[in-house]
């Protein structure tokens, strides 16, 4: 008789196929046994509001990652997307409506213009992604300094296009009671899954990461697909850095310091190669939430946010080795 899908694969291999969603089982069963307001319907708002500054932010690292580079500059544009967000509403455009429209244009378009610089220079001037996107990290987050002359910005809430910015962060959906940020992020993740799966531009971003040769010798611009990935890894931390002023109501230099590491950190849990062409968005999800879920169950359980730090690199090893294991067997 023949053996089944899961019997041929065993137990070993069965782990380190679907290493990411067994994480998440683990620490779904764990955090309910740990917390007992974990499964408490305002915790997984908590929970979910938390990871959508991250979860987008992820999207566009994805996409950097599959073409085989990297994007250590998504936090400081983060950053300067929340103080360029945050200046123009406290100083220009807060009082209406239209003004936080302009706003938030004017923020994507600075995400989107150093996402643009970092992808020329790792393109046109050959340099090593890691090296331009630490350097444009710096610049940014230089920038953001400049902006608020190392100050925060808060936002003054009774201004009509201001208070619609913090009420989309703060408030929920009339009559299902989920925070406006939840859907948001639920659609740029529909987007990217339907982009990556079903057109040319996702299907040539994963070949350029697994033959980039290939992809070049049948004619296609590797240097356009490129541009176009770090462009949209920069779209997506600006966007990133919106949601987190409509939370706080504040811009601050030192927003999304460390995010890019936690974005990294998501995409490596989900399975995505840092090599490039390995790499899916609902994985990538997964990899979120474990990060998140580790977070919020540890602050349930009051654990500091040192030994936090500890325990999510030991996961991010642990779905490292996985990763290798996938990958050679």
């Amino acid at each position: 008789m023949e053996k089944t899908k899961f019997a041929k694969l065993g137990t070993k291999e069965f782990w380190i196929q679907n290493s990411c969603f067994v994480i998440l089982i683990v620490l779904v069963i764990a955090s309910a046994f740990l917390s007992n307001v974990f499964f408490t319907r305002q915790n997984i708002l908590n929970l979910l509001r938390q990871c959508i500054p991250l979860l987008i932010m992820s999207m566009g690292m994805l996409t950097v990652i599959l073409t085989g580079g990297i994007d250590l500059s998504t936090g400081s544009i983060m950053g300067i997307c929340n103080m360029v967000v945050a200046w123009f509403l406290f100083y220009h455009f807060g009082k209406s409506v239209g003004g936080l429209v302009i706003s938030i244009l004017i923020s994507m378009v600075v995400g989107m213009v150093f996402g643009l610089l970092s992808g020329f220079l790792v393109t046109f001037g050959r340099l090593a992604p890691f090296i331009v996107t630490l350097a444009i990290s710096q610049i940014a987050r230089g920038c953001a300094y400049l902006i608020s002359n190392a100050q925060p910005i808060r936002l003054n809430t009774k201004e009509a296009g201001t208070a619609v910015l913090t009420a989309f962060g703060n408030k929920s959906i009339p009559g299902i009671a989920i925070p406006w940020p939840i859907p948001v992020g639920v659609i740029v993740v529909v987007i990217f899954f339907l982009v990556m799966k079903y057109t040319s531009l996702g299907r040539i971003i994963i070949a350029i990461g697994s033959n980039e040769n290939a992809v070049r010798l049948s004619g296609i611009s590797v240097t356009s697909y490129k541009i176009i990935a770090y462009l949209i890894s920069g779209f997506t931390a600006g966007l990133a850095g919106i949601i987190i002023t409509s939370r706080v109501s504040t811009g601050s230099p030192i927003t999304g310091d460390g995010y890019e590491l936690d974005a990294i950190a998501s995409c490596v849990i989900g399975g995505a190669s840092l090599s490039g062409g390995v790499g899916t968005v609902v994985n990538t999800v997964i990899g979120v939430l474990v990060l998140q879920l580790l977070s919020n169950t540890l602050n349930l359980l009051s654990v500091p946010s040192y030994p936090q730090q500890i325990i999510k690199g030991i996961v991010m090893i642990i779905a490292v080795l996985a990763q290798r294991q996938k990958t050679s067997s």
